[in-house]
């Protein structure tokens, strides 16, 4: 059941996932267009989130926005000051960014990075968590895990994990996606692109998420404004069609539907890749929570059980 609409204001508006958009050239989601796609979104009752330009956005759109609930994504990069104070959810597509900005306690810090430079940033990570209320780290290259980058990963998180005890001993429970959020989780809670959420491009056409309407190669639109949505095999973005994710219990996974598609070409289906740094962080947080509590009393109904295996296939292996 879909819950929120992404309405993408513009080509050269910021990536916020995986995905990478390297469009220079602007255009902006017509105004008319913009006034049909609220209407859409609260005639099926959504939540819409506003992907925004770098560039200034003319008043009368920011008019039409301020009339309705929503979330606002900006990148640190954004010239339009009154939309990045106002942002609920700040990208930062750069390391050196961070020098650049000052922190809001309220906003969300989205962070794309490569691997390799997030496990050479533990102390610009630190110093922004005591900052902030809640960070999401991106990671924009999975397919790089190698063997070697496993014990990496796992060494970086158990020094972040430091940090992050540090804040809750100050009693500042600051949350970091790929730490705390398995914590506090009860099941899968993943982006669901094409299940609980669709995108609005400025070509005026729906696509499953930002990623499928710039893969020049393999995107594909799933129905328009008029016509209405038409999502071929609408049951494959869906949890209880994910033969390995419904088994799986790394609740935090992002379970990037275009990243399936493009690393094992079948939309339900993750990567190794992509398992393993999920397990990895499953880990992570297992021991986090147990350090948290030598504080003080902190979530007593969570439990993270050990497991044995990175990679959820295996354990469906091990049944045959």
């Amino acid at each position: 059941m879909l819950k929120y609409l992404i309405i993408h204001l513009d080509d050269t508006a910021t990536s916020f996932c995986h995905y990478n958009n390297n469009t220079t050239e602007r255009k902006l989601m017509a105004l008319d267009l913009l006034k049909k796609a609220i209407v859409w979104s609260m005639k099926e009752n959504l939540m819409v989130q506003f992907v925004c330009p770098d560039d200034p956005l003319p008043e009368e759109y920011k008019d039409l926005i301020s009339e309705i609930d929503h979330i606002s994504i900006v990148s640190s990069g954004c010239e339009d000051m009154e939309l990045s104070n106002d942002a609920d959810i700040m990208v930062i597509n750069d390391w050196d960014a961070l020098n650049c900005i000052e922190p809001i306690y309220d906003q969300t810090y989205v962070i794309r990075t490569t691997l390799a430079d997030l496990l050479m940033s533990k102390l610009a990570l630190s110093n922004l968590l005591s900052k902030v209320s809640r960070i999401n780290i991106v990671i924009k290259d999975v397919e790089s895990l190698t063997p070697d980058k496993q014990a990496n990963y796992s060494d970086f998180l158990k020094a972040i994990s430091a940090t992050i005890c540090d804040e809750y001993a100050k009693d500042h429970p600051v949350q970091l996606n790929i730490l705390t959020d398995r914590m506090m989780l009860d099941g899968m809670n993943n982006c669901n692109a094409g299940s609980e959420s669709v995108t609005l491009a400025p070509d005026g056409k729906f696509y499953i998420c930002p990623a499928f309407y710039f893969d020049g190669k393999n995107g594909y639109s799933i129905g328009d404004l008029e016509n209405g949505l038409d999502i071929k095999n609408s049951q494959l973005y869906r949890l209880d069609h994910a033969p390995i994710c419904r088994i799986c219990d790394a609740w935090q996974c992002k379970r990037c539907v275009w990243l399936n598609r493009k690393m094992t070409f079948d939309i339900n289906t993750p990567s190794h890749e992509q398992c393993v740094i999920s397990h990895i962080e499953r880990e992570a947080s297992r021991q986090l929570l147990s350090k948290i509590r030598k504080i003080g009393e902190f979530l007593p109904d969570k439990e993270i059980p050990e497991i044995d295996y990175l990679d959820p296939l295996d354990k469906l292996l091990q049944q045959y």
